[in-house]
């Protein structure tokens, strides 16, 4: 048995602090690191149903009372969700500042997969080895994706920014 393993550490009941933390270190980050992520997530959750719930209540009361009711606001459905009316996704996606976010993120996604691959080819000796290259490959096709998209929906906003300036009446 290996004298720095857990297991003999734990057997011999050493007061080997040093060893029992190198271990634990490693699993109190992971577990936090996933505890933090699920319970932002799970607060999140509980914010946007609460709101929910309050404007439907609203919008009961107002219907019981006979008003009418306007329409949801577009801030309503809030930042990066999916189930907002199409016109404030045509809105959100009009400018070229709305695809600056896919080009930030395809270059990021891009140089990882590159330094992935350079890592892992210069860090094994053999033919076969540099096999695993290839998984660099991954993360950079996610970023040539997100750049391939910036570039498409830019030559799209041009192309429609030209069509409604020729279809202004000159004054």
């Amino acid at each position: 048995m290996d004298p720095n393993s857990v297991a003999s550490i734990v057997a011999e009941g050493s007061d080997n602090v040093v060893a029992i933390l190198g271990v634990m270190i490693p699993i109190v980050a992971i577990v936090l690191g996933l505890g933090v992520g699920m319970l932002k997530l799970w607060l999140e959750y509980r914010k946007k149903r609460d709101i929910l719930q309050a404007h439907h209540a609203e919008r009961m009361a107002a219907i019981e009372k006979g008003i009418e009711l306007p329409p949801l606001p577009p801030q309503f459905y809030g930042p990066g969700s999916v189930s907002a009316p199409p016109e404030m996704l045509q809105e959100r996606f009009n400018g070229r500042h709305a695809t600056l976010p896919y080009l930030r993120s395809g270059l990021t996604w891009l140089l990882i997969g590159i330094a992935i691959s350079v890592a892992l080819y210069a860090n094994h000796d053999n033919y076969a080895a540099h096999n695993a290259a290839w998984w660099g490959g991954v993360p950079a096709a996610i970023g040539l994706s997100k750049l391939l998209f910036y570039f498409i929906a830019n030559r799209m906003n041009a192309g429609a920014d030209a069509r409604s300036d020729q279809s202004k009446p000159k004054e």
